[in-house]
């Protein structure tokens, strides 16, 4: 789904990883990408949030891993302010106002009950999203 979401957009790349940390998925990214490739990774304000927050074992491990990586962040339920040693490296996805309560869960469960959910995807992804949940 995400592949046929960024087709229509050059500049974006989509690949899956076995790897848990963005600062592993980064390093894969660079052996595929090369070193000079801007990588900037895309998540809700609750997921930043606990990336953030998570114990690496070492406060200056995560300002680290973002040299590696920048985050783009949606608000999702509210605003998000990185703290001043990450705010260089995080920034702001701004996303229409009706679009911060659409979750890949709230479409799942909108296919189960038989309600709409079409208008809450890309054009491009109805077919697939009807074809792997036999709608």
């Amino acid at each position: 789904m995400l592949l046929a979401a960024a087709e229509s957009d050059p500049p974006f790349s989509v690949a899956s990883s076995q790897r848990g940390l963005f600062v592993e998925i980064a390093e894969e990214c660079r052996e595929v990408y090369g070193k000079g490739v801007r990588l900037m990774f895309i998540c809700g304000r609750d997921a930043a949030e606990r990336i953030i927050q998570w114990d690496y074992g070492d406060p200056e491990a995560f300002p680290r891993m973002l040299e590696q990586f920048e985050l783009l962040v949606a608000a999702r339920g509210g605003d998000f302010s990185p703290t001043d040693d990450v705010r260089g490296r995080i920034h702001t996805l701004t996303v229409a106002e009706n679009l911060d309560s659409i979750s890949a869960s709230e479409v799942r469960a909108r296919i189960r009950q038989g309600a709409a959910w079409e208008h809450l995807v890309p054009e491009a992804i109805v077919p697939l999203a009807r074809a792997i949940y036999s709608v």
